[in-house]
């Protein structure tokens, strides 16, 4: 026997012995049974689908933080400032306080 079917027969096998124990359970057991193994298999699947998705995530994010970067960088002519080193400080903050708003 190869391993493809020697994986095939232990899933069956797996599979086979799932279904007896959840036979030999009473009704409430086996709603916590079912319960217990549909999260596993949401989080199993759960975990397959970002595995799959990682690369397209990341590569994805990288793009939005690049424009979000180059938008922030732009500004317009009323909200332009000034940066030092990688901290923006608008206009809006030079203004002088008035004497009667001390906070």
């Amino acid at each position: 026997m190869n391993l493809s079917e020697q994986l095939l027969a232990g899933l069956t096998l797996a599979v086979c012995a799932v279904l007896l124990v959840r036979l030999c359970l009473s009704p409430a057991r086996r709603q916590r049974f079912d319960r217990i193994l549909r999260g596993w298999g949401w989080t199993l699947r759960h975990g397959a689908l970002q595995l799959w998705h990682w690369r397209a995530a990341r590569r994805l994010a990288r793009s939005e933080a690049e424009a979000a970067i180059r938008r922030a960088r732009a500004g317009n002519a009323e909200t332009q400032g000034e940066w030092t080193g990688n901290v923006y400080t608008p206009k809006s903050f030079r203004k002088p306080r008035r004497p009667d708003q001390l906070h």
